[in-house]
């Protein structure tokens, strides 16, 4: 049977966020040739809307309102279930980001439905439609399947791929009134504190620095790797704790959950805590003097050596790669 499908888009410093673009797809995929409504809100939206339709939303709605322009649990929950309650749909898609995550529970629990969170692939479409997520910090997977009622799933970021952009496609772009007051939590200032450049939680490829690194200082060439390869840098607990970088940077269970096409991890034992955020990366390369560090065992790659000579080798030749393209 085919679904209406909301999906909520994300915005971040005037951009939409990929991972709203791969919950389109997500929702394609389970509507069984049903509807998929973007549902975008803030206080300037509209501009987002024509995105989302050419990456496979069949038609946007947008709530506009001065509340919306930070985010708040309360603010967000209104505004989307003002979309909810005119559009009746039979299945809801966030993205598993830090919004996502704090958003989607008070949306199930207002309407009394199950939630099948952080789903990293989908077997299956419409009514067969099983959704595939870790459990046990990713040492093993669940299959599930929603019997009846809502659907309601949040999907990773960097797990579902996009569909093809067609900048021919059109779809209806409206707007829903809805009255944002009573919050309960006013956001004042917003002061950030992650590094500049690719999103982490999106990046396909992350270079992440341990202990091993020494200083702040021994991130720099890690930095310098990251950027030549489009990527954005990480760290485990061992080298935030001893402030080398800042805890923004983070990969592990109580840090960032990260699935890059490319994760590169030097100077990183590879403590359970840490490979819990970075084990689901499709390749994985490890860089460790030590030959029993933990992080061999789920490394695609393994390079035994000093981080601070193999480091410099790896950024001279992705240089000589870059130059040889060019020419």
């Amino acid at each position: 049977m085919s679904k209406k499908v909301l999906v909520l888009g994300e915005t971040r410093e005037g951009a939409l966020r990929n991972v709203s673009l791969e919950a389109v797809a997500a929702a394609k995929q389970i509507s069984g040739g049903g509807e998929v409504v973007g549902v975008l809100l803030g206080d300037s939206v509209q501009s987002f809307a024509s995105e989302m339709i050419q990456y496979g939303a069949d038609r946007i709605v947008t709530v506009e309102h001065a509340n919306l322009k930070q985010y708040t649990s309360d603010g967000y929950s209104q505004g989307f279930m003002a979309v909810y309650e005119q559009e009746s749909p039979e299945a809801i898609v966030f993205g598993h980001t830090a919004l996502g995550k704090d958003l989607s529970p008070k949306i199930a629990s207002k309407l009394s439905s199950g939630l099948i969170s952080d789903v990293t692939a989908i077997e299956g479409e419409d009514d067969d439609a099983v959704f595939i997520r870790p459990i046990y910090s990713g040492k093993a997977f669940e299959k599930v399947k929603s019997k009846e009622g809502l659907l309601f799933v949040t999907i990773r970021p960097n797990n579902i791929s996009t569909l093809e952009k067609d900048e021919s496609r059109t779809g209806d772009v409206s707007s829903v009134e809805a009255d944002i007051k009573d919050l309960r939590t006013i956001i004042a200032e917003v002061v950030r504190k992650s590094t500049e450049g690719v999103d982490m939680s999106e990046a396909k490829v992350v270079v992440a620095g341990g202990r091993g690194v020494r200083s702040a200082e021994g991130f720099e060439p890690l930095q310098e790797l990251a950027n030549l390869l489009g990527g954005a840098i990480g760290a485990s607990r061992g080298a935030c704790d001893a402030d080398y970088c800042d805890y923004s940077l983070q990969i592990g269970q109580t840090g960032k959950v990260i699935t890059p096409d490319l994760y590169i991890g030097v100077g990183i034992s590879g403590a359970i805590q840490h490979m819990a955020g970075m084990s689901n990366s499709k390749i994985i390369v490890a860089i460790n003097k030590d030959p029993e560090a933990e992080i061999f065992k789920v490394a695609d790659y393994g390079i035994v050596g000093d981080l601070f000579e193999v480091i410099p080798l790896m950024i001279e030749e992705v240089k000589k790669l870059k130059a040889k393209k060019v020419s």
